[in-house]
């Protein structure tokens, strides 16, 4: 049987969403084992200067618990 869980957390870079959402399985995947997914919530920018100068996500990241038995 396998069980798994979702958390939620948020990333950012000024290069791209793409970069923003690797950035954010980098560092997930520091803590937690058997990342089996993500889903983008929601894509946000900032803008300066009439260009965007930072993409932010927001995504639910999917992985499986260890069985402790």
């Amino acid at each position: 049987m396998t069980v798994a869980k979702v958390i939620e957390i948020f990333s950012s870079s000024p290069e791209s969403i793409e970069d923003a959402v690797n950035r954010g399985i980098e560092r997930v995947e520091k803590t937690l084992d058997e990342v089996k997914g993500v889903w983008i919530k929601s894509i946000k920018c900032d803008v300066e200067n009439g260009r965007v100068s930072r993409w932010r996500v927001d995504m639910k990241v999917t992985f499986v618990l260890k069985d402790t038995s």
